[in-house]
């Protein structure tokens, strides 16, 4: 039944959006729009593969900072609780850093991060 009813409000909802919808056509509108500017130049050009592994470290840096969180709520409980278990979670820690900090480092050494 479930699946009846999220199938039928998906294809009610294109269905709805056809009817309703406005459905003016022109040059205007069937251009492509490009943040409010007009695009120059081939749509296939080729960019460095510099901009996607910044893109990539950013990424891991990001989701080393959802991996904080949980992290720092448990940390101070536990210390407070059982002192030795402090060390070995602060030790965590250091690991996870170091293997990102190999990777920043690797990727600073390939010469990611020098811009020409």
């Amino acid at each position: 039944m479930l699946l009846i009813i999220g199938i039928g409000f998906a294809v009610g909802n294109v269905i709805l959006s056809v009817i309703v919808g406005p459905s003016r056509d022109g040059d205007v509108k069937s251009t492509t729009y490009e943040s409010g500017m007009m695009p120059i130049g081939d749509t296939r050009q080729r960019f460095n593969v510099r901009f996607y592994i910044v893109a990539m470290i950013f990424l891991v840096f990001d989701v080393e900072i959802v991996f904080f969180y949980p992290w720092a709520t448990i940390f101070a409980p536990s210390v407070q609780q059982q002192g030795s278990a402090g060390g070995m979670l602060l030790g965590e820690l250091l690991v996870f850093v170091v293997l990102l900090l190999v990777a920043y480092f690797y990727a600073w050494g390939k010469g990611v991060f020098k811009w020409d």
